[in-house]
């Protein structure tokens, strides 16, 4: 049982003055220079393209932080990448820093133990969300219960969020794993992703979130969901764990920017912004409750889907779209011709088929591909690196794939978070993310789009004759194709098999 002694984010105010963090936070805002809007309400907005980065803001944070650490994700694997982040998490606890982290339960099956010898640490509590009540019996029992009618298990709590000090939040797309950090060493597939870092008075909207995910009733404390209690000396045990990863070759190159001043990787691309022009918006817990009458309620109570389409219809010039699965379904497709008749430009960049690691998703953007591109949409499908094929229904391991998630309308307002424009997004996982009402913000994502077009990276997507084509610029020479490029029979099986069943509302 865990002797964890966590105490309200709003009465740790014993310490005097700031923290580390806190200071550094001030320093890099200061740094921008003052406007005339006043000191309190500014604060910084950057813009995470590069993985080394995306790594060393939260591990930097994480040195830094002097009160809390709210830590709230999908996937936190227990790979290199991971066991590091852990180490920095497990330090920050060792100084008696106060550290929640809500894991998505789906993805912590099969590591009780690590989560039990955590969770025993008297500053550490961890949570799971949307526990199986089977979980006993491991993935098995994860099966069986959603086959004999806990169809709930199928709604994922979808969000990434990563708060130190309650001034300084990182969200977007990624995970906590080697694929989300450029750590290619075991063959899995490496992800193209971004983050958005909020700094001082913008970080509150992502702590109101978290607050609201940790109180809910489906948030349970791990001891009561997981089987596993800590085995005598199980903390101590993991502590060396922990250490050697730090010592592995593979590390050194994320951990060696950390010897920088935390206020440098803060700075790192900051744009000063006011805090009204920062909107962090989030689906509500409880719209991963069973039951057709939960769906309901939790779209009356709002969502992040609504609020996308929203920004998405307030668009007067053009609209740039990120997204690995793009399933954007009837209202969807209707939403983007009824944009294009207003002579709004509309650019997507998503996965080809060889490149992604969920095949299915793609037979299900097929329903749409030729009524896009009917309608004028510009669309290009990222290439794949180096992979090994091992395609399935749902998903593949190997290659390189994109993972971002994020809009731009009108050159002037963005979204960076974990939505992707698909059914499972809209309707099934609770998912976050922030919109930002600046231009340089705006400017820089809409860069890593173009990056993203580039013919060395994407094929774009075209009708050729009244059929799809893929034109490719090899070496300055055009080349046609009529056929997924550089997917193998298996995947194009398997997106057929996707196209063809009614599977969508699940892609």
């Amino acid at each position: 049982m865990s002797q964890t002694m966590i105490r309200p984010p709003d009465s740790e105010g014993e310490r005097q003055g700031p923290t580390r963090l806190e200071r550094a936070v001030q320093a890099a805002l200061a740094c921008l220079g003052l406007r005339s809007v006043p000191a309190r309400r500014q604060g910084g907005v950057a813009v995470l393209c590069q993985a080394p980065d995306a790594f060393a803001i939260r591990a930097a944070s994480a040195r830094a932080a002097g009160r809390t650490l709210d830590l709230q994700y999908y996937v936190w694997r227990g790979d290199l990448t991971g066991q590091l982040l852990a180490h920095e998490v497990v330090a920050a606890a060792d100084r008696g820093v106060v550290v929640r982290m809500l894991l998505d339960d789906a993805y912590a099956i099969g590591h009780e133990r690590t989560i039990a010898a955590l969770d025993a640490h008297p500053n550490i509590e961890i949570r799971l969300f949307n526990g199986a009540r089977w979980r006993r019996f491991g993935r098995l029992g994860y099966v069986l219960e959603f086959a004999f009618g806990g169809w709930h298990l199928n709604r994922r709590m979808h969000n990434k969020n990563w708060i130190a000090d309650r001034q300084l939040a990182v969200v977007g797309g990624r995970n906590i794993g080697n694929e989300y950090f450029g750590l290619d060493i075991d063959g899995s597939v490496s992800f193209r992703d971004l983050d958005l870092v909020l700094a001082g008075p913008p970080a509150a909207g992502a702590c109101a979130v978290f607050d609201r995910y940790w109180q809910s009733p489906l948030a349970r404390p791990a001891s009561q969901v997981s089987t596993a209690t800590e085995a005598r000396g199980g903390l101590a045990r993991l502590r060396p764990e922990l250490e050697a990863a730090t010592r592995a070759e593979a590390a050194a190159g994320l951990l060696a920017p950390l010897a920088e001043h935390p206020a440098r990787h803060i700075r790192r691309g900051l744009t000063l912004v006011g805090s009204d022009a920062v909107q962090v918006v989030a689906d509500p817990p409880e719209k991963a409750k069973r039951g057709l009458g939960a769906r309901k309620r939790a779209r009356a109570a709002g969502g992040i889907a609504a609020e996308i389409a929203d920004a998405l219809r307030e668009a007067k010039r053009d609209v740039r779209l990120i997204s690995p699965y793009f399933v954007p379904g009837r209202q969807g497709l209707a939403l983007l011709r009824e944009l294009r008749a207003r002579g709004v430009a509309i650019s997507v960049v998503t996965n080809s088929l060889a490149a992604t690691d969920v095949v299915a998703v793609h037979g299900g953007m097929m329903r749409y591909r030729r009524g896009l591109l009917h309608a004028g949409v510009e669309m290009y499908e990222l290439k794949p690196g180096p992979f090994e094929e091992k395609a399935s229904l749902f998903g593949s391991r190997g290659g390189a794939a994109l993972h971002t998630k994020a809009l731009v309308v009108d050159g002037l307002r963005t979204f960076v978070g974990s939505f992707n424009l698909d059914p499972r997004s809209a309707a099934l996982n609770t998912e976050m993310g922030a919109f930002i009402h600046n231009p340089a913000v705006a400017r820089e994502v809409a860069e890593e789009q173009q990056r993203l077009m580039d013919p060395a990276v994407s094929w774009k997507v075209e009708l050729r004759g009244g059929r799809v084509a893929w034109r490719d610029l090899l070496h300055g020479r055009e080349r046609v194709l009529h056929t997924e490029p550089g997917a193998s029979w298996r995947r194009k099986f398997v997106a057929w098999l996707a196209f063809v069943l009614p599977v969508e509302e699940q892609l």
